[in-house]
């Protein structure tokens, strides 16, 4: 029976525990995109984890939707991400890079007026986050099938790049309404060439981007990020356990090392189904888990790991604390986003410490 502390292997990664840190957009990093001391600091902080998701990490400049986001496409961003990696392996810990294309969850403003790509021209409802003085999502421009092919190299590149920076492996974000979502989701995509359409033709590009992932590192060094629920960022889907449960049959013949689905656990979950659909690649459960949940997860065989976001923010010991069912720091939501300080980044205390300041 697997409990929080059992190891756990992962194709090629070998985890020390099953509690697995999310991947957190902090926007720490410089404003030409490289990773700092400060984030050095920050990951290294938590490398008890049994495995670090890193933050959202663009491809490319134009495949950006906030500030101040970390980026692989540059060699100032490869020594900085290299600060990160040593650090959290002095600590003993593993850390993967999440790749990431935001697609039409971006603006002209943060795009020095370009118009955002998507799979179709359907405009996203809402506002762009963290943008002020507050303006809507603008219709974006359905991608050039010349273009998507640029695109994936693009992800290579960044993958080429993540082994050069120290990282583990690379996990595809294609969760949460960015650009691969977009083509697999069909209310995102109404192409009608060979990225539309079926099943088959939506989940093209994500599968094309893992092959090339594969290329680079092997697919025990390569996971994927999904969120089946389509609730983010205005998205939905026809029929999410046929989309969901192809793409994962297809992966599952590819033999990556995981997926992991942002889904909260109800009785409409199709998580489970998806692992059944894979033919068994190893699964990481996220999404307002409590450590009660994660605890039957485990004993139950429905997950393999499991995985924490905002606790991990409040709690760099997050597995120790787990581990021994004691209270966790509560979350400061100011300087939770967008700030270079300090405060409410890397000063969140230990168990250790905040029992050492009460004697």
């Amino acid at each position: 029976m697997a409990e929080l502390d059992s190891p756990l292997v992962l194709g090629d990664l070998h985890l020390k525990n099953r509690v697995v840190m999310a991947p957190l957009t902090r926007s720490r990093a410089s404003d030409d995109r490289v990773p700092t001391p400060m984030m050095a600091e920050y990951y290294a902080q938590r490398a008890s984890a049994g495995l670090i998701l890193s933050e959202a990490t663009v491809i490319s400049e134009e495949a950006n939707g906030y500030l101040n986001t970390p980026g692989l496409f540059t060699d100032a961003q490869v020594q900085g991400w290299k600060l990160v990696t040593d650090a959290v392996h002095a600590k003993g810990g593993l850390i993967v890079a999440q790749l990431w294309h935001v697609g039409r969850v971006s603006h002209p403003d943060l795009l020095n007026g370009a118009t955002p790509v998507s799979a179709s021209a359907v405009q996203q409802a809402g506002y762009v986050s963290l943008l002020r003085p507050k303006r809507e999502y603008v219709l974006p421009r359905a991608l050039e099938i010349a273009e998507i092919h640029t695109i994936t190299e693009q992800y290579k590149q960044a993958a080429i790049r993540a082994k050069e920076a120290g990282f583990d492996g690379v996990e595809l974000h294609a969760a949460n309404g960015y650009l691969i979502d977009q083509f697999l989701q069909s209310k995102t995509n109404q192409r009608d060439d060979e990225y539309g359409g079926s099943v088959e033709n939506r989940a093209r590009f994500l599968l094309e981007v893992m092959d090339a992932l594969i290329e680079v590192w092997g697919a025990g060094r390569v996971g994927v990020h999904l969120a089946p629920r389509g609730d983010e960022h205005d998205m939905g889907d026809d029929d999410p356990r046929e989309t969901f449960g192809y793409v994962m049959q297809q992966l599952g013949q590819r033999k990556i090392a995981f997926f992991f689905t942002r889904e909260y656990l109800a009785e409409d979950s199709i998580s489970q189904e998806m692992k059944v659909r894979s033919g068994g690649v190893p699964y990481i459960a996220n999404m307002r888990l409590s450590r009660a949940d994660a605890v039957e997860l485990l004993a139950s065989g429905k997950a393999d790991a499991v995985s924490f976001g905002k606790a991990y923010i409040a709690n760099p010991d997050l597995y120790e604390r787990l581990l021994a069912d004691v209270p966790l720091n509560e979350l400061k939501l100011e300087n939770m986003i967008g700030t270079a300080v300090a405060e409410g980044y890397i000063d969140y205390p230990t168990l250790a410490e905040t029992q050492h300041a009460v004697e």
